[in-house]
């Protein structure tokens, strides 16, 4: 029995081309019945992606950057159709998370392949003030560093990885205040940070990646688990270099006087008196007082890509 697909494709993504879409609609329709949808503003992707799971289609993919997917995971959560991933970004954290190639044109022999085999199954999202994400909420510098990257929009698809490094050394030198805390971590269970600097709040791990290498900063950060929370209570050069350095080798960060690391989180809050910036996989979303966090299992339906498929460019 073939299955009703939207393929929602962000035509801007660095990986997305004319010829990829053509291939990756083949391979996809193989047996199955797919629409192609292109989205053009922020926010087109979720109305795109909830008009189809009103109508019972059985999934829909998203077919871009992390904030595509981002946006087509928040469109179908909490209905019956299933999400599908294909990377199309620069980085493409999530689908990496789940085995896949870089390239579209591999991957989607292991999405397809999962489609075919029905391989769909619940996953938990974080949540943060009504709004879903797939991997990450970064708060504080972080966000910071992604804002000064959407300053420069038009170059990230060509620029990629060195502008987001160029960002990172120019938000630590003139765009961030690394001489107060910006915000208060509260746990709800008496658990609480004070001095908050930058909080990565993580459902999956890595999170993100240097090139081919994964920033892991927390293996317990998984889809099967709560949300595991990082927080920095320094911004001095040798505390940051030094737990970044050890998430490079591998095996996550670890608990210092100058990080602070929680497991397995249900709820939490992140609050203050004066606006801090936050990002959303990847997206900047702007500048608030108060985050309220919180775990979803089964929040989706997933197409498990079959990463045992050797992909082969066709």
């Amino acid at each position: 029995m073939s299955l009703r697909i939207l393929l929602v494709v962000n035509a801007f993504a660095s990986s997305v081309t004319a010829r990829n879409t053509v291939i990756v609609h083949q391979v996809l329709s193989r047996g199955n019945d797919v629409e192609i949808v292109e989205t053009n503003r922020r926010g087109h992707a979720t109305r795109f992606s909830q008009d189809a799971a009103r109508k019972g289609v059985d999934v829909v993919i998203g077919y871009g950057g992390d904030g595509t997917l981002n946006e087509v995971a928040t469109g179908v959560a909490g209905t019956d159709t299933a999400l599908g991933v294909l990377p199309g970004g620069s980085t493409n954290v999530f689908a990496r998370t789940l085995g896949m190639p870089n390239d579209p044109v591999l991957a989607v022999q292991q999405l397809a392949d999962g489609i075919n085999t029905r391989h769909i199954e619940p996953i938990g999202l974080g949540q943060v003030n009504g709004r879903y994400f797939c991997f990450h909420t970064g708060v504080g510098y972080d966000a910071a560093v992604v804002r000064e990257v959407e300053h420069h929009g038009s170059l990230k698809r060509w620029a990629g990885h060195p502008l987001f490094i160029y960002a990172g050394l120019r938000t630590w030198a003139t765009g961030y205040d690394r001489n107060r805390p910006h915000f208060e971590v509260d746990f709800g269970n008496g658990d609480r940070v004070v001095d908050g600097y930058f909080t990565v709040v993580l459902n999956t791990n890595p999170y993100t990646y240097l090139g081919n290498r994964p920033l892991d900063l927390s293996p317990a950060a998984t889809l099967e688990n709560g949300l595991v929370v990082i927080t920095f209570t320094t911004m001095k050069v040798g505390a940051i270099l030094g737990s970044l350095g050890g998430a490079l080798r591998g095996g996550g960060v670890k608990p210092s006087e100058s990080l602070d690391l929680h497991t397995d989180v249900e709820a939490l809050t992140i609050a203050n008196h004066l606006p801090f910036p936050y990002q959303l996989d990847g997206d900047y979303l702007g500048e608030t007082k108060s985050l309220d966090f919180r775990h979803v299992p089964n929040a989706v339906r997933l197409v498990r890509p079959n990463i045992e498929t050797v992909p082969s460019k066709s």
